[in-house]
């Protein structure tokens, strides 16, 4: 009997530990308005932002005052990779003084950090 017990006292030890870490059994929560830039597509997060802000007939649309249609990525494409994008929106002095967007406010940290990582990345806008 006092085996027995024994036993069965050993088998409910061993059964209660169990060696979990604290980031498994409590894990930080994912904010819900964090901005991820860890992937970056031109369609789902570049082309709204720029659709948004940029792309109005008067400005970097088809046919805008700026000349540069950034629904073309043709025209687009090379102005992110050599900076002129990234420059502009950060309001960076570079000597043109081109800030964008010129009317309203600087775009919001997170549209900036998108656009910088797909600049990083090669600006592909075929995804």
């Amino acid at each position: 009997m006092k085996k027995l017990f024994l036993i069965g006292c050993t088998a409910v030890a061993l059964a209660g530990c169990y060696n979990d870490s604290y980031d498994k059994l409590y894990p930080t929560p994912i904010k819900p308005n964090a901005c991820d830039t860890t992937t970056i597509s031109y369609t789902t997060d570049i082309k709204p932002i720029l659709t948004q802000n940029c792309n109005s007939s008067d400005c970097h649309g088809a046919g805008g005052g700026s000349g540069y249609d950034f629904t073309d990525s043709t025209v687009l494409q090379p102005l992110v990779q050599n900076g002129t994008v990234v420059n502009d929106i950060n309001w960076t002095p570079t000597g043109r003084n081109h800030n964008m967007p010129t009317t309203g406010n600087k775009l919001g940290s997170c549209e900036i950090n998108k656009i910088t990582r797909w600049a990083n990345l090669g600006a592909n806008c075929g995804n």
